[in-house]
């Protein structure tokens, strides 16, 4: 059995999403205008059919996104003749909605969406004035600057968010998945525990909707696996083996370097204030209904400061790399000697026994000896090195 046949879900299979119609055809169309994605294999991805794409794409390029793909409806996208008041009352209604969004955020979602443009200290000081922010709180807001990766895809970082009780028990532990370039949220899971097999569940399902990314980073320990390993040797977890044979690499943050995964944490803080501390979660199921929601909302719609008040779907596009439906069959060079990896993660190579990873039994590795250095050979899982040998000093 392959490594795809193992996914176990725990106590509870937690379905995928239960987005709206609408909010599914905006992020289609989102990933189909950006970045010229194959239509064919973003609508495989999506679970329709081509006309019906072509038909979601059309009625997004007549009209605005909002109107072409939500129900239709004669309602003005703007009411230049409004009053002041009135739409004062319209930053009220969104603060109401967004209780942690400021000024800069409102403004630009109103810009956007109702066609009314604010200076985000006019939005500010209508909040002020209504009592919805404090001077204290305006102080405290410090923009954030951080290095990206170059395009989106290049890294995804991964984390659990602090776990929190849940009404009807147990607890919820969230799953959580940033594109580093663009801070788009590819995953959010209500999850029982915090283990292999609903990560990699999660995973897997945001694989199948947006591609595969080059690398994932995730902090220490487990189930993602650890960077503190003996020197020269990889000690892979199940999970790590699974990613590698789907040509993701797994890095890791130093330990006690959480800044790392930067961007994931901060989205953790994001998370906790416009949703967590407003939201009273009843079970699993009614926390995945929240997060679903949620998501959409910050993906789509809610001013990002990093990235100039843009949200970050604007910068967002799927990857060039399907899921596979099966693993591909695993290739070494010609000359590698090649050793089966037993069920206590052994191999044995000139007579002499010894440990990789209990994680690789029942899979191929190669040792590839080193031209420039007598009697060293490298071990490597697919396109990964896990270990060095010295003949003269054992496994390294």
């Amino acid at each position: 059995m392959t490594l795809f046949g193992l996914i176990s879900f725990g106590k509870k299979a937690m379905p995928w999403t239960e987005k709206s119609v609408k909010d599914q055809r905006e992020e289609f169309v989102m990933l189909a205008r950006a970045g010229k994605s194959n239509i064919s294999e973003l609508s495989r991805r999506f679970g329709i059919s081509r006309p019906t794409a072509y038909k979601w794409l059309q009625r997004y390029d007549a009209q605005t996104a909002d109107r072409g793909l939500a129900d239709r409806s004669s309602r003005p996208l703007s009411s230049p003749e409004r009053s002041p008041q009135h739409i004062e009352q319209q930053v009220l209604a969104l603060r109401a909605q967004q209780r942690a969004w400021g000024g800069r955020k409102i403004a630009k979602v109103l810009e956007r969406e109702q066609a009314v443009k604010l200076a985000p200290s006019t939005v500010q000081s209508i909040l002020k004035r209504n009592g919805c922010i404090s001077e204290q709180a305006s102080q405290a807001a410090t923009p954030w600057h951080r290095f990206e990766h170059e395009a989106p895809n290049d890294l995804w970082q991964i984390d659990f968010k602090g776990h929190f009780p849940l009404v009807g028990g147990p607890r919820c532990h969230p799953l959580t998945v940033l594109d580093d370039h663009s801070r788009f949220n590819v995953a959010l899971d209500a999850l029982d525990r915090e283990s292999r097999p609903g990560v990699q569940a999660g995973l897997t399902r945001a694989f199948q909707h947006y591609g595969l990314p080059w690398r994932i980073n995730a902090d220490n320990g487990p189930p993602w696996g650890s960077s503190v390993r003996p020197a020269g040797h990889r000690a892979l977890t199940g999970l790590e083996v699974w990613l590698i044979r789907l040509g993701i690499d797994l890095s890791h943050s130093r330990p006690h370097h959480p800044q790392t995964n930067g961007k994931d944490e901060r989205f953790h803080r994001t998370l906790k204030e416009e949703l967590l501390a407003q939201h009273e979660l009843l079970d699993l199921d009614d926390a995945q209904r929240t997060f679903d929601r949620w998501r959409h909302e910050y993906n789509h719609r809610r001013p990002h400061q990093a990235l100039n008040f843009e949200t970050p779907s604007q910068h967002y596009e799927g990857s060039k790399r399907p899921y596979p439906q099966t693993l591909p069959p695993i290739e070494y060079l010609t000359g590698d000697v090649v050793r089966k990896v037993d069920q206590d993660g052994w191999v044995s190579f000139k007579g002499r026994p010894f440990r990789v990873s209990r994680a690789l039994h029942g899979n191929p590795i190669a040792l590839r000896q080193v031209a420039a250095e007598d009697g060293v050979w490298v071990l490597y899982f697919c396109q990964t090195q896990i270990a060095r040998i010295d003949w003269k000093k054992g496994p390294q």
